[in-house]
């Protein structure tokens, strides 16, 4: 008898031919039905029966049997690939069917200025998926924390991390401010101006700040900000430009929403502070899961239809 410390090992194939030969009563018929000879099959259940150290099946010139040991080791293999069996159709319903729980990690400021109405809506498309957002500026490792989909938004190119990456939307971070600012306030005309204002910095502790701007011939410039507002995030930004806090800096798809509501104006638009790109990463690309590659899908089309309507 196995030992609870050992494991059993070997392939799944001899364990199928084990029962294979119970349920037809012959090696032959197991052999016919699994597409084997019958002289593999024979050396799968004596590789099978060396492993567990004992004889599962009584041989004579006519027919073979089951011992005790073999009857009892069939009723909980048979379960056990009953189990195995259904857990695989599960794997493929998976890939075909857009159903299950779904854990995305996003920014703080996409998933709390953006992706909340696009979630509703996909879920109204899809009713039977689940979703769970894990929302922090931290990269998150996708093994690890069990993610399925993580939506990173980067300047540059992203590292290697063994993931498959797909770039959902190109972006970039630009100046805003709200029409009540701004009633109070004339719309700078040049970046050198932005000192006169009140400035909303996205900035890890207090102090000097400075902008860099770069306008569409690629050229950039300096400029010095008159911080009144510092805060550690774009959601922060985003609410307190909106409540009329002065002039900050969001990426165009966080803005996009307040921009085409009138609830924010875009400040010196033919210039930029970044442009970057947010990206959809998974476990596996085309393999992966019906509901990954769905909400994949759903946020391209939806970000680029709503930052296609921004730029008009």
């Amino acid at each position: 008898m196995v030992e609870e410390s050992e494991t059993l090992g070997g392939a799944l194939e001899d364990i199928r031919a084990f029962c294979a030969v119970i349920e037809f009563g012959t090696v032959s018929g197991a052999a016919r039905t699994l597409g084997e000879t019958k002289g593999s099959i024979s050396r799968r259940i004596s590789r099978l029966e060396r492993r567990l150290g004992a004889a599962l099946l009584a041989r004579t010139p006519r027919a073979v049997s089951a011992t005790e040991e073999g009857l009892a080791f069939y009723a909980k293999a048979r379960e056990a690939l009953s189990l195995l069996a259904d857990g695989a159709e599960g794997v493929r319903q998976s890939r075909l069917v857009p159903q299950g729980h779904l854990r995305v990690t996003a920014p703080i400021d996409l998933g709390v200025d953006v992706l909340p109405p696009l979630v509703v809506k996909f879920r109204a498309l899809h009713p039977q998926i689940t979703v769970e957002l894990l929302l922090t500026d931290a990269a998150l490792d996708l093994a690890a924390h069990r993610i399925d989909l993580a939506l990173r938004a980067t300047p540059g190119e992203l590292p290697d991390m063994g993931y498959r990456a797909s770039t959902v939307i190109g972006f970039h971070i630009g100046l805003y401010a709200s029409p009540a600012y701004l009633a109070a306030h004339d719309l700078p005309t040049v970046p050198q101006a932005l000192v006169e204002y009140d400035g909303v910095v996205r900035q890890a502790g207090v102090g000097a700040a400075k902008w860099v701007l770069t306008d569409r011939r690629s050229r950039a410039v300096e400029v010095a900000v008159r911080p009144v507002v510092w805060a550690s995030d774009y959601a922060s930004v985003h609410r307190i430009i909106l409540a009329g806090g002065g002039i900050g800096p969001l990426p165009s798809m966080v803005a996009a929403a307040s921009v085409a509501g009138g609830a924010l104006v875009p400040v010196l638009p033919e210039w930029t502070l970044v442009k970057g790109k947010l990206y959809a990463i998974s476990l596996s690309g085309l393999e992966a899961p019906a509901r990954v590659r769905l909400f994949r899908a759903f946020i391209r089309s939806e970000l680029m239809s709503t930052v296609a309507a921004h730029a008009l």
